[in-house]
């Protein structure tokens, strides 16, 4: 025991208290904002690899933004990263920020099925689908239970099987090799259940849109429930995003 105690002692207090109110510092790229300054609208859109910008009036999209920073560092005027975390929706078209937006991204309670909220308040276990996956988000996923954060407290736990799962949290574009898999793993999940989009390339496909390798049917048929962006996702945003989608 005394050995237990000595190691608490020295590694101290590891776990976040509060998720809900934790201040991040740069280099740690969130909720991107876009200022009324006037810039060259179109070379600034050329910028993102990802077509993430549109123009007239300026927009992120950040179901597609990778958050790699450069349009920041090329218009520092017109576009900067805050450190807010908070940026997952229940609603696709409210990951996209426009120019003059100061606000937090939107979660509309009032759109989450009433079945999630009910049967999911207290306890959500959910299986995992690298479905073309580059192991980012899959890695960020994983530290969502460390003793850092802890989702595990919230009653949100990672299952082996989709048998014992609530719902599946897709990360990757959906490849045709993983497909099918996610498909069946899909239908072995009880009813209700929910979808998770975690990451750039599996809300929008990110760098493998128009590939011939990807088949996307999947979310064609049902409908998603979640949407985190970030390339990776970080496990603040993710934790939170679950927290809201289900509280």
């Amino acid at each position: 025991m005394i050995k237990e105690f000595k190691v608490m002692l020295h590694n101290g207090r590891q776990y976040i208290p509060d998720l809900r109110n934790v201040k991040l510092r740069a280099p740690f790229r969130g909720r991107p904002e876009i200022s009324t300054a006037k810039v060259d609208e179109q070379t600034l859109a050329d910028v993102c690899p990802l077509q993430a910008i549109s123009t007239n009036p300026v927009r992120i999209d950040m179901g597609k933004c990778a958050f790699c920073g450069e349009c920041a560092f090329a218009f520092p005027e017109k576009i900067k990263f805050t450190q807010d975390y908070l940026t997952s929706s229940n609603v696709r078209e409210n990951l996209i920020v426009k120019e003059g937006d100061r606000h937090p991204i939107i979660f509309e309670k009032n759109k989450t099925r009433k079945e999630v909220r009910k049967t999911f308040s207290r306890s959500i276990k959910l299986r995992q689908v690298s479905a073309g996956g580059d192991n980012s988000c899959e890695y960020e996923l994983g530290a969502s239970g460390n003793a850092n954060f802890d989702m595990g407290r919230y009653g949100i736990e990672f299952v082996a099987s989709p048998r014992h799962a609530d719902g599946v949290v897709i990360t990757g574009p959906v490849t045709k090799n993983m497909s099918e898999a996610l498909q069946i793993c899909y239908d072995a999940i009880p009813s209700p259940k929910i979808i998770v989009l975690v990451g750039v390339d599996a809300i929008s496909c990110g760098i493998f849109a128009g590939s011939p390798a990807i088949d996307r049917s999947f979310l064609d048929r049902y409908p998603v429930d979640l949407f985190i962006p970030g390339n990776p996702a970080h496990p603040l945003t993710i934790v939170n995003a679950i927290l809201d989608l289900t509280r």
